[in-house]
């Protein structure tokens, strides 16, 4: 079978694979938002935290719970990383610096997994269970619970309230992340992904001494760095460490963990809203950018030319041979299209249009389906933003899902789209103009200025994906970085919830003739639109000075 024959099946078994738990999973997960019923163990986590899980939120309410909660778990995952020299099981490692601390820190709780770090030489076991893992289940149900705000900011009508962000909270952790997580974790140690608390031992000798090995708990939290679109790795070479990813089944096996959530959270937005079509037309629009960039990526690495190119049959630097350039190119696409930060391959070794399509995947918004819960509300913003221009076309006063998008509401949509492009493009033209940061970079050129642009993109949109050969550990990366990721997370949120105050609170306006259907083809197509124009225009002049340059010059 060809590498290409085979890339094409691995995206087709993908797409049936969702397409099974696809209705099950967004019908089950709106019933868990819109249930009242509060589960025993649920209601002991609302004792100890002291939270009223009953109490409806305006939008003011329920952003203090977000950024509440957050600042705790910042603060908590610094002074956990700080004293881990005093913690029990940290297999030696001293306590982190306190700029890697802060961002590292920002990194997980912004749900961005940013690593400055080689994990299996700086954390021990504490650090990584306690507080990395626990922070990918927490920091993914916080966007969950935006989300699903959000989602009820369009199903209600004159009244402010959006819900319980507490309840949402433990909800979506308790009764979503964690059955899931658990089976995940029992796949992957199926599929031969260690999960143990095991300490550093020394394996074989080599001509420059011994090679040291760590164990880990690396099943069950690699099940939820993929799931949580978190993307953490237990060890420096994330994914691509047999220890976390062993083959070309549990390759494909954690692509579909990445996936299944934003996908089936299209369904849930359609449950809630009471029209299955209009999670079917976001659906849809995510389907054309992921298919298609997984199609082009392939086609990128498959087809550069070279001898050596075509010996290894494709552009195979900085890829594993288990995976291959199909599952490395699906894994890539898969995890740049959401907020998951981890990589089975080198993302600097793709051919320069790959590297292009890899920061064109966040550079989008990450909304292709993007991350856990951030994912649905970009897209979301980005309807109102089409039916915008869509309602400027024909002179008439715009509508979603019956409510009116007024000056209001397309103020806060614009706002929302214009916080991450200036923290890229603002941080990234600082870095480049500064010397100090510039040392940082391995390559000179295009390649080396694409190193600092992904860095800034991957940290303000979420990701947390390195495009590798920059050397980030440093005060102002760590510094900057943390910045970008904490402003990037938390300032969309801020006009998400605003947005969806604004809309709980209009009375519904009867569908007319003259009413644009936001559930037909015709409204994805023009949303897909909306969503290509404003990022080439946004981003269409930085691309071309670093992955495009390359890319056309090789």
């Amino acid at each position: 079978m060809s590498p290409q024959i085979s890339g094409l099946l691995q995206l087709t078994a993908m797409i049936v694979a969702l397409g099974l738990a696809y209705r099950p999973l967004g019908d089950y997960m709106a019933k868990v938002y819109s249930s009242d019923k509060h589960y025993k163990r649920e209601k002991w986590i609302y004792r100890a935290i002291g939270a009223d899980p009953v109490t409806e939120m305006r939008w003011p309410a329920y952003l203090r719970g977000v950024l509440a909660f957050s600042v705790v778990s910042v603060l908590f995952l610094y002074l956990m990383q700080r004293l881990q020299g005093s913690l029990p099981g940290s297999l030696g490692f001293s306590a982190i610096d306190p700029d890697q601390a802060f961002n590292t820190a920002a990194s997980f709780v912004a749900n961005t997994n940013w690593q400055s770090y080689a994990g299996e030489q700086a954390m021990g076991h504490v650090v990584q269970t306690g507080g990395l893992a626990v922070q990918n289940f927490v920091s993914a149900a916080v966007g969950m619970a935006v989300a699903v705000a959000l989602v009820r900011g369009f199903a209600r009508a004159r009244t402010g309230e959006l819900g319980n962000f507490w309840s949402d909270l433990v909800r979506g952790t308790v009764r979503i992340l964690l059955p899931i997580a658990v089976t995940g974790a029992l796949a992957l140690v199926a599929c031969g992904v260690i999960q143990n608390f095991a300490g550093i031992h020394e394996v074989g000798q080599f001509a420059g001494g011994t090679q040291q090995w760590n164990g880990g708990a690396v099943a069950s939290q690699a099940a939820i760095k993929e799931l949580g679109t978190n993307g953490g790795g237990y060890f420096n070479a994330n994914s691509a460490h047999p220890f976390e990813n062993p083959d070309g089944l549990s390759n494909l096996f954690e692509i579909f963990l990445i996936l299944v959530i934003p996908v089936a959270l299209t369904r849930t937005f359609g449950r809630m809203v009471g029209s299955l079509r209009q999670g079917y037309a976001l659906l849809g629009t995510m389907a054309v950018i992921w298919i298609g960039l997984s199609l082009l990526m392939m086609w990128t690495e498959f087809s550069h030319r070279g001898p050596a190119f075509e010996l290894a049959g494709g552009a195979m630097e900085g890829k594993e041979n288990r995976f291959g350039i199909a599952g490395s190119s699906l894994f890539a696409v898969t995890t740049t299209l959401t907020s998951t930060g981890a990589v089975n391959s080198f993302h600097s070794s793709y051919t320069g249009f790959g590297g292009g399509i890899t920061m064109l995947g966040m550079q989008i918004g990450e909304i292709a389906p993007g991350g856990v819960g951030s994912g649905l509300y970009g897209m979301l913003v980005m309807a109102i933003i089409a039916v915008f221009i869509a309602g400027l076309m024909v002179g008439r006063t715009p509508e979603y899902l019956g409510k009116k998008i007024g000056t209001r509401q397309i103020k806060l949509a614009a706002c929302y789209i214009l916080i991450t492009p200036s923290l890229v493009l603002g941080f990234t033209a600082v870095a480049m103009a500064l010397p100090t940061p510039r040392h940082s970079m391995t390559n000179t050129g295009a390649h080396g200025f694409s190193e600092i642009l992904y860095a800034y993109t991957s940290g303000a949109n979420n990701n947390g994906s390195a495009f590798a050969g920059l050397n980030a550990d440093t005060q102002w990366f760590n510094t900057t970085l943390g910045l970008a990721m904490l402003l990037g997370r938390f300032l969309p949120v801020v006009f998400v919830l605003a947005l969806a105050g604004s809309l709980a609170e209009q009375k519904p306006v009867p569908e007319t003739a003259g009413t644009l259907r936001t559930d037909k083809a015709l409204f994805a197509g023009l949303l897909l639109g909306a969503i290509l124009i404003i990022t080439g225009l946004t981003y269409f002049p930085a691309l071309a000075l670093g992955p495009l340059a390359e890319g056309l010059a090789s």
